[in-house]
This record gives structure tokens, C-alpha cells and sequence, in this order.
């Protein structure tokens, strides 16, 4: 761990700088009242995280608390979140990670209510700097079940959605954590506009492909630099992490021309005793109709 983490659970200017995350949080619209929960790593074992039932926007540095790697409060005067639990199982599983926040920032949670991937290859900067954005499955907040959501999806993002619940992003300390937010709400709320405009044009193959290039070029990683058979534009780079179905775009379709396009649009193949996966060819015919509707 680095000098700048090992000052330890009593220093007020992380605190304060927690607080100060959690004003910007509030003012922005992305925590109402006391949603939200943010920490960070300080030590080996040591992590300061926003208390319980507290407004991100009210808070002040004698109301931050600290507790282990495992959870156990070991300071503070009120009670630590229960989601910080979620912190913590992305900490364990990214040692890079030194900083968290979780949020409910309303156009990037409408995507979450929705379960609509985030499209790619519509914005340059979106492509370069963030990538898939992976959804991950619900589970009811604040247990050990709702912090293990997260894990298949944490190698190659920095940002996930919650389900019917929110995102959480990440980074080395809390303004790369807190902008991943901001970045990410930015988009949706554009995607929204173009939506209620008409339609969302996509980047060219082509284009999107230089632009994957730059980003290798400016050495940031991306899951579709390891993901054999990737689709493009198709949210296929964190399939593996999906064990229940991969969420399909019905607001924001990639065009045909996309890798892996006609396939996705295939009816699903007869089970081996030659009967139809009935539910299956449903879903199937339901999503190309909602496509065609869309356009």
C-alpha cells in the first residue's frame, strides 16, 4: 500500500474529503435524502465509509466511520453503512481500487430499472474512457449476496449497474470514482434526449474501431481487448459474468451492419428431442418486433 493510504483512520482531511464527495453527490441529484454510501481505503486492513442514515449532503468528518476488511466497524461514532459491504467486495477483488460510490443518479438508475444495456459506439469520449458498462443481477441491498453481484463483472470496468437499484463506480481514490459516476449519468441523460428525438445514430465499424485503437494507443485497458469473438457494439464483453440471461437492448438496438448482429436476431434452435424451447422462441420474436417498433 502506498504512503498516501497508510495514513490511517483518524485523518480528517480524507474525511473531509469524503464529505466534500458526498456534498457533490447531493447537489447533483445523484443521492436523495440518505441514499448513497462512499469510502475509501486507507490501510491494509482500514477503509472510512459514510455512515448509516445520514444525507451525503449534510454530512461532516466526525460523522465518518471506519471498519475492516470484513466489515467490522472499528471506529466512528454512528453506525457504518450496510452496503459498504459492496465496497468492500470490490477492494478484495481489485487491489488497484482504492475508492467507492454508490449512488442512484436518476438517468443512469432508469437504465437500471429497465435493465437496457448502455449502448457503445455512439459517443468518442464514452468509448475511450469507460466501455461496457456490465449489469449486474438484483439482490436485495446489504447483505453478502447483494455484494458478490458485482464480482463476475470487475475485471475491465470501473462502473457497474445495479439492478432496480442504482451503479457503483471505482477508481484509485474518490474523484476517478465519483466522475466515473458523473461521466456515466451524463451519457444516459443524452441517450434519453436522443431517444425522445427520434432516434440515436451509432458510430460506423470502422470508426469505432480506431477508436478502441486510440484507446489501447493511450493504454487504458478494455474488456474487448481479451473477449475472443466479441461483438463490437453488442455487450457481449462480460457475457461470461451473466449466469442468469444477458440483459438485450430493446431502446437502443446496435445497427445490423455490427458484428454478431444477425446472430443475435436468429430464433433460437429446437431442443434435441425436436420439440421447440417455446418460451424461448417468444422472447426471441418479442425482441425483433420491440427492434422493428423502435425504429
Amino acid at each position: 500500500m502506498s504512503s498516501q493510504w497508510n495514513s490511517g483512520i483518524n485523518d480528517r482531511r480524507l474525511k473531509e474529503l469524503i464529505c466534500e464527495i458526498g456534498r457533490r453527490v447531493y447537489n447533483k441529484g445523484f443521492a436523495a435524502a440518505n441514499d448513497g454510501n462512499i469510502s475509501i481505503r486507507v490501510g491494509d486492513n482500514e477503509v472510512l465509509c459514510s455512515p448509516t442514515m445520514i444525507c451525503k449532503g449534510f454530512m461532516t468528518p466526525d460523522d465518518i466511520c471506519a471498519v475492516d476488511m470484513e466489515g467490522t466497524q472499528i471506529a466512528g461514532k454512528r453506525k457504518r453503512t450496510s452496503e459498504v459491504l459492496l465496497h468492500l467486495a470490490i477492494m478484495k477483488n481489485r487491489p488497484d481500487v482504492k475508492a467507492v460510490v454508490h449512488c442512484h443518479p436518476p438517468h443512469a438508475t432508469a437504465f437500471a430499472v429497465a435493465r437496457e444495456p448502455i449502448p457503445q459506439c455512439i459517443l468518442p469520449e464514452i468509448e475511450v474512457f469507460m466501455g461496457e458498462v456490465p449489469i449486474a443481477p438484483y439482490e436485495t441491498p446489504g447483505g453478502h449476496d447483494f455484494a458478490n453481484t458485482v464480482v463476475p463483472f470487475l475485471k475491465g470496468t470501473n462502473t457497474i449497474i445495479l439492478t432496480n437499484h442504482g451503479t457503483v463506480s471505482f477508481g484509485a481514490n474518490l474523484e476517478e470514482a465519483y466522475w466515473k459516476t458523473e461521466i456515466l449519468d451524463a451519457y444516459c441523460r443524452i441517450l434519453l434526449l436522443a431517444k425522445q428525438l427520434g432516434r440515436v445514430e451509432f458510430l460506423s465499424e470502422q470508426k469505432s474501431v480506431e477508436l478502441l485503437d486510440l484507446k489501447k494507443k493511450l493504454g487504458f485497458d478494455d474488456p474487448r481487448f481479451h473477449v475472443e469473438s466479441c461483438d463490437l457494439c453488442g455487450n457481449s464483453a462480460f457475457r461470461d459474468g451473466y449466469k442468469e440471461e444477458k440483459p438485450v437492448p430493446y431502446a437502443f438496438e446496435a445497427p445490423p451492419e455490427y458484428p454478431g448482429y444477425l446472430q443475435r436476431q436468429k430464433a433460437p434452435a429446437a431442443k434435441s428431442n425436436g420439440s421447440v424451447d417455446t418460451e424461448s422462441l417468444v422472447r426471441a420474436i418479442t425482441d425483433q418486433v420491440m427492434a422493428a417498433l423502435g425504429k
